[in-house]
């Protein structure tokens, strides 16, 4: 494969002894209090370097032949091996993101994408694929479930691995450092070895792309999901010794991933990074934060310190150079951690920045080594989960699938031995238990729920149990009525973590002002997708909506019902409502001619799909500069005054805003 330069490859990922200021282009990380002005934002990416007309026509010339290659291979299951490369070329022209570290020819990773493009292209079409089988480095990509976008990720494939065997093998993800001008080309162009990682005989190393610098954020997220999935088809893995690693922004997903999904991984090693908000942007940005109440009950979506006591779960060794400043990450879960009982194994690197010393990785490694030698349970005997979404849900052998409130601390623990289960809960109002024993005893806060014994079956049965006016039961046939469920909760964010079709108006909207806002607001959607999440946002107009966008995507509608088709059919059905009067918002009346609604709610047309008014994702051009920014900025609903335009923070003036309660109904408080 195609290398790229020792120096960028190695800050790229973190290596041991690469300082940040080697980097070719860009700084990659945020600049501290320059990067506190909200109207004075730099672009990021950055706007790439000119090159030749020369260059670009060879590249114009390589790309066309690219793009034929892949109309004459037609339909394939390892086309978007192909795809992504022709992707990474066309973006870098398209939108001026070519990056060229000083003194490298034009294009160099740009030009190398497409070689490598070209001749996965021809093996391809003569029927061969030998990177599918290939040891050492291998990029590989899928087709996001999102918006059908091609987006890769690197695999390290041990020399020794036997593509004919059944051995399964653990799997290393490595997510990467913040690098603000390292898009797909350069993410693609030269294979980013082992990263932080000493590699286990035998273990794959996973390092995802992320869709770009979100720190693995919303379908920043899911891509780890995607990426696992679309691994698991064409190699050996072990579900039971799957580890999180990462270094820097990658440290922060290691954070985020643990408390979120902690007993998926067998070890978990967070290098730096961030692990929650408001104190990070106070000590990295010297950031004067003033959030709204909405704003700073979002936080617990990423804040790892508000659920610490998840890491209960996981083995988890933590790692810090002596005089970073991103220490502060690791100090404050052991902080967090200590107050629920817990001990963070902390290793620090002596007299070190923000990198790897040689002696501590090599310890992280050992020990890490030491809890996936020693294997994941398959049935964990205790655990102790806290969550304040339904979108992180689910701990061992128990789902919570009801909560009191939103946002509100939720918590369950448990233990089990011999079928019988014993649980504490609190701000929990329904959950599952998955069990594979024959006779089980469940007791709830302290009273026995449910006695079954002799029950005979292969597969792990679920059984339910709801509070019901304050007392555990068993439910017999539970209603359908609309209700706050897992992937089906909010905010606004949680629409674009599955797929979504952006649905422009083609009529004409109730006021100019109005319209004009909203064309604005959806074009800006479409362009920041593309830019921060690195995908084609489907955009499809009211009329062209059929029954199986209705029933497979989220449908994400701008306007409102004059100008808006598809709106216009379910805009009774909605909470928030358009009168002779104006937008109504429970008791209040807002000048339609001047504000508008935007909101996340269950389609009516297929309830188990959202419906998005007014909205794409809601962090802005500010919170690019700073990971930790990158967190919902807008709940479930709100109401936008557009007389105040719309800037590097907001889309325009927020008039109102709140969360529906659990039945997706309007509170009177708008859930304070």
């Amino acid at each position: 494969m195609f290398a790229l330069p020792r120096a960028l490859t190695a800050a790229l990922f973190a290596a041991a002894t690469v300082s940040l200021a080697m980097l070719p282009a860009s700084a990659s990380r945020a600049d501290g209090p320059k990067d506190n002005i909200a109207d004075s934002v730099r672009p990021v990416p950055p706007v790439g370097n000119a090159i030749p007309d020369a260059d670009a026509d060879e590249i114009k010339k390589g790309l066309a032949e690219l793009q034929q290659l892949i109309k004459d291979i037609g339909k394939h299951d390892l086309l978007p091996d192909v795809q992504v490369y022709e992707k990474a070329v066309r973006w870098a022209l398209e939108y001026k993101e070519i990056y060229d570290g000083k003194g490298a020819k034009p294009a160099t990773n740009v030009k190398k994408a497409l070689a490598a493009g070209l001749e996965r292209a021809k093996q391809l079409k003569s029927g061969q694929a030998p990177w599918a089988t290939q040891t050492g480095s291998v990029l590989r990509a899928y087709t996001s479930k999102i918006d059908g976008s091609a987006q890769p990720y690197w695999l390290i494939v041990p020399k020794d691995y036997d593509f004919t065997a059944k051995t399964k093998h653990r799997l290393d993800f490595w997510w990467h450092g913040r690098f603000e001008n390292v898009v797909e080309a350069g993410f693609m162009a030269g294979s980013p070895g082992t990263g932080g990682i000493i590699p286990a005989p035998g273990a794959l190393i996973l390092h995802p792309f992320g869709r770009f610098s979100n720190a693995n954020k919303f379908a920043g997220e899911i891509d780890t999901f995607e990426c696992l999935e679309h691994a698991k088809k064409h190699y050996r893995i072990d579900d039971s010794r799957l580890v999180a690693r990462g270094f820097s922004m990658g440290g922060a997903a290691c954070w985020q991933y643990a408390v979120h999904y902690p007993t998926l991984w067998a070890a978990n090693a967070p290098g730096a990074g961030f692990s929650e908000t408001p104190e990070f942007l106070k000590v990295f940005q010297q950031e004067k934060l003033e959030p709204t109440w909405y704003e700073q009950k979002l936080w617990h979506m990423y804040n790892a310190t508000d659920t610490a006591v998840n890491i209960f779960n996981l083995p988890t060794v933590a790692y810090s150079g002596e005089v970073d400043s991103q220490k502060q990450a690791a100090d404050v879960m052991a902080r967090e951690m200590k107050k629920v009982g817990l001990e963070l194994t902390h290793v620090i690197g002596p007299k070190t920045g923000h990198s790897y010393e040689k002696g501590a990785k090599a310890e992280v490694n050992k020990q890490i080594d030491a809890f996936v030698e020693k294997g994941k349970p398959a049935v964990p005997k205790e655990i102790k989960f806290t969550t304040y979404t339904l979108r992180y849900n689910q701990c061992g052998w128990v789902e919570i699938t009801g909560l009191e409130k939103h946002w509100s601390e939720a918590n369950v623990t448990g233990k089990t031995a011999e079928g019988t289960y014993e649980l504490t809960t609190s701000g929990v109002t329904a959950f599952n238990i998955t069990t594979h024993e024959r006779d089980i005893v469940v007791k709830i806060d302290g009273k026995t729920i449910l006695t079954e014994k002799g029950i005979l079956t292969d597969k792990p049965r679920v059984k339910q149990f709801v509070k019901v006016v304050g007392r555990w039961a068993v439910p017999g046939n539970l209603p359908d009525e609309l209700k706050k469920v897992s992937g089906l909760q909010g905010p606004i964010d949680d629409a674009f973590m599955d797929s979504f079709v952006m649905v422009k108006p083609t009529g004409k909207a109730a006021n100019e002002k109005v319209g004009a806002w909203a064309a604005k607001e959806m074009k800006h959607a479409v362009e920041h997708w593309q830019k921060q999440f690195r995908g084609d946002a489907p955009v499809k107009s009211d009329t062209e909506i059929k029954d199986a966008d209705i029933a497979n995507s989220n449908l994400v509608l701008w306007g409102d019902p004059s100008s808006n088709a598809v709106l216009a059919k379910i805009a009774d059905k909605l909470p928030i409502k358009w009168t002779d009067k104006g937008v109504v918002v429970g008791k209040d009346t807002y000048d339609a001619g001047t504000h508008v609604p935007v909101l996340i709610y269950p389609n009516p047309l297929n309830p188990k799909k959202y419906v998005v008014l007014n909205s794409g994702f809601t962090f802005r051009e500010y919170d690019y500069l700073n990971n930790a920014r990158q967190v919902s900025k807008l709940p479930d609903y709100a109401v936008i005054d557009v007389t105040t335009p719309p800037n590097s923070r907001y889309p325009g003036k927020v008039a109102r805003a709140g969360f529906f309660g659990e039945k997706w109904e309007l509170l009177e408080n708008d859930g304070k």
